[in-house]
């Protein structure tokens, strides 16, 4: 949604994870707005009129359930291609974890250029597949790792995701983390204090956002399912 304080920078890029090398690219020109820390990029049941990119910065986009907790389904980092609905409206709020810049396109422009070119089409069917297996492995991961292990499988998703160095310089705090994985913020922090322990991974900087990767072998047997 454009209008809660998105801030439209000067130039227009493309969605290029969708159009590179498309002779019709042109035609999927996507303006770039800047969000800052904690503004709602769209909210649930909102109409879905654009499709995102993570151009600098990072998204979460999450629900609140009945009893008030807030479940985060996602994480979107740089490059990332996210608010693409199988329906007309959101189905989860989405927003921005730190200072973000999106590029924006429109969906009507996408699926109709995805009508005409098959690269298109196929990069649809590849980001909508991608997001069927990220939905099925969040569901797995919930419903049977133990605390451990879905902090594992965090960070080696993060790892997987992230610039490839030994340190991890997460954009997202504990409380994103707890969410994430359908745990407390005390449950966390005694997770990564008992990987901290093992010799598995370090900290660096007052907020600990920084993770230094130590051990990803001994990290990786901790994810059971991976």
């Amino acid at each position: 949604m454009l209008s809660r304080s998105s801030t439209p920078a000067v130039n227009v890029s493309y969605i290029r994870a969708l159009s590179a090398a498309s002779a019709l690219h042109a035609r999927l020109a996507a303006t770039e707005f800047n969000y800052r820390k904690g503004v709602e990029i769209y909210g649930e049941k909102e109409p879905a009129d654009y499709v995102y990119q993570v151009a600098s910065g990072a998204v979460r986009t999450y629900k609140l359930l009945s009893d008030g907790r807030r479940q985060i389904g996602a994480f979107h980092l740089v490059g990332d291609i996210f608010g693409l609905e199988n329906s007309d409206v959101h189905r989860f709020t989405a927003e921005a974890i730190v200072d973000t810049t999106l590029r924006l396109v429109k969906r009507r422009s996408l699926e109709s250029v995805a009508e005409h070119d098959v690269l298109v089409a196929n990069n649809l069917l590849g980001l909508t597949t991608n997001n069927l297996r990220h939905a099925e492995d969040h569901m797995l991961l919930l419903g049977r790792k133990t605390a451990l292990e879905r902090v594992a499988a965090f960070l080696l998703e993060m790892d997987s995701r992230l610039k490839p160095t030994n340190t991890l310089a997460l954009p997202m705090c504990r409380r994103d983390i707890a969410d994430y994985l359908g745990l407390t913020l005390e449950t966390v922090s005694r997770a990564l204090s008992n990987l901290h322990g093992r010799g598995i991974l370090g900290f660096l900087g007052p907020s600990q956002r920084q993770i230094v990767l130590l051990n990803r072998q001994q990290l990786a047997s901790l994810d059971l399912q991976n």
